[in-house]
Parts: structure tokens; sequence; C-alpha cells
């Protein structure tokens, strides 16, 4: 039987194999999804990936599944049950840039505007494609996404943050070369999937 190849990081850790597998990468044009992966990654500040994943589901339920208008809603007695909550991150400043964050999501809704829209703007709907040797820690790309979200009021999301952020969504292809993954992600630069 011939061995997958993968990327590298994803390592022998059944939980971040079947992330790399599954997740990282594929494109999504979903805003509610956008916005919780965003939000997620900002949880991951300062920490290891694998340690929000293997907190995903305590974080969906703690958030309300991540939709918006509902974390939006969310007020001083609810940011202390999230800081009692061991499940999930507890970390003050996180947790009000996820309710600031829904915040925001929700203004741009009431104004007509798509979260995916906005979110894909930067590549003008595209794929990006990394070069398949390197992956960089951010990108002129990422500091574009990271100043604009910034500007709106976003918080936790610096130029890293957001380049980790474009690559699980898919908005950046940064599978290496020889990784199973890196043609069936996106694709190619100027692919729409």
């Amino acid at each position: 039987m011939k061995t997958r190849v993968r990327c590298a990081w994803a390592g022998t850790d059944p939980l971040m194999i079947a992330y790399h597998d599954e997740e990282w990468g594929v494109p999504e044009r979903d805003s509610r999804a956008l916005w919780e992966k965003l939000t997620l990654d900002g949880f991951q500040a300062g920490l290891a990936w694998i340690t929000v994943l293997r907190k995903r589901d305590a974080f969906r339920k703690a958030f309300a599944g991540f939709e918006p208008a509902k974390v939006a809603r969310f007020g001083e007695r609810e940011i202390v049950r999230l800081l009692d909550d061991a499940g999930i991150i507890r970390s003050r400043a996180k947790i009000e840039a996820a309710i600031g964050g829904a915040r925001i999501y929700c203004e741009m809704k009431a104004r007509g505007e798509d979260f995916s829209t906005f979110c894909w703007s930067f590549t003008d709907g595209n794929v990006r494609k990394g070069d398949g040797r390197s992956l960089p820690a951010y990108t002129e790309l990422s500091e574009r996404a990271s100043k604009e979200l910034k500007r709106r009021g976003f918080k936790f999301v610096g130029p890293t943050i957001v380049y980790a952020w474009m690559q699980a969504v898919g908005i950046v292809n940064d599978h290496t070369i020889g990784c199973f993954r890196r043609g069936k992600s996106g694709g190619d630069p100027g692919q729409r999937p």
C-alpha cells in the first residue's frame, strides 16, 4: 500500500491528519464558517493549532454554534460563563474580540455587505497558490487583509493570524509540493472552486 504524502506540519496526530486531509486549504465560501475560522484562529494566537482543534467542539457549544447574531448579543454574563468554561481557551481579551467580531459581522450584513465576498475580495474571488516549497508566516496579502480587518474593528487579526486563516479557508493553497492535497484544494492561481 502506498503511503500518502502530506504537508510535514500534519505530523502524526490523527486529529491533525484529518484536519489536513479534509479541511485545511479547502476553499470556504460560507460567511458564517469563514467568521468561525477567523475567530478560532484569533484564539490560537500564542498557542499551537492542535490546542484549538482539540477544543473546537467545546468552542462551538460555548459560542452558540458560532452564529454571529447570537454571539453579538453576548454580554458580561456570557463572558463570565465563558471564562469559567474549561473546555475553551479562557482569555477575556480573546472572548471579547470574538463577541466584537460577531457585532462587526452583523453590522456588515445589515449594510448589505456579505462577509464571504469581503474575505475573498483580497484575491478577487480566486484561490492563490503558494510556491509549495515554503510556508511563510505572513505575506503582503495577509498584511493588506489584516490592515482592513483592523480598520473595521476586528481584533486578533495580525498578518500572521490572517495568513494562517487564509491558508485554512483555502483563500491561499499552501499545500507543499508532493502533498496529495496540493492539486485538490482549489488548485491553480485564478481557479474558482
